[in-house]
């Protein structure tokens, strides 16, 4: 009997994963980059486009509206080191990330502390620390939002692609 109930819970626990992972719907990305020994990683929603423009998606937001970075289960941000993007700190540890749209159409990268949360549940007053994202056109339109971490002289470059939008931010340990 003991090892029924214990084939019965393995099979219902494997069962609540598999449903659990099925309902994101998006395939999940990562990108990892090293720095002095330490790692800084990135785990999204990858959505796609699917024939609709990022320009008329990302348009519709208002001057103080966060987009969560990909789909699904919020993007988190982890870091083992301390960061400094331009003049703004992030210390380590684990973020949702988002982007918060300014009045001049320009675009934040905010760190929120709080992460793993679903959908678009922003809480502002969570945030960390935010940086500016530098825009520019994608040299090749990308169906799906890809988040990239890159060594860049001394520390990195985050870099979000999506459609013909790209956003870059560099970054260094402290």
């Amino acid at each position: 009997m003991k090892k029924v109930m214990i084939m019965l819970l393995s099979v219902l626990m494997v069962a609540t994963f598999a449903v659990s992972a099925l309902a994101q719907g998006n395939p999940r990305g990562t990108a990892k980059l090293t720095l002095k020994g330490k790692t800084v990683s990135v785990e999204y929603g990858r959505p796609s486009l699917k024939g609709r423009s990022v320009d008329e998606l990302l348009s519709q937001l208002k001057a103080g509206d966060a987009w969560r970075l990909g789909a699904d289960k919020s993007t988190t941000f982890s870091t083992g080191i301390d960061l400094a993007f331009g003049d703004t700190t992030v210390p380590a540890g684990d973020y949702s990330l988002w982007m918060e749209k300014q009045a001049d159409n320009s675009w934040k990268l905010v760190f929120n502390k709080q992460h793993g949360q679903w959908g678009t549940k922003h809480d502002a007053a969570q945030d960390a620390a935010s940086a500016p994202l530098k825009q520019s056109q994608a040299a090749k339109p990308a169906e799906m939002v890809t988040i990239t971490l890159a060594k860049a002289g001394p520390g990195g470059a985050f870099t979000i692609e999506w459609g013909s939008m790209r956003a870059t931010a560099d970054f260094s340990a402290k």
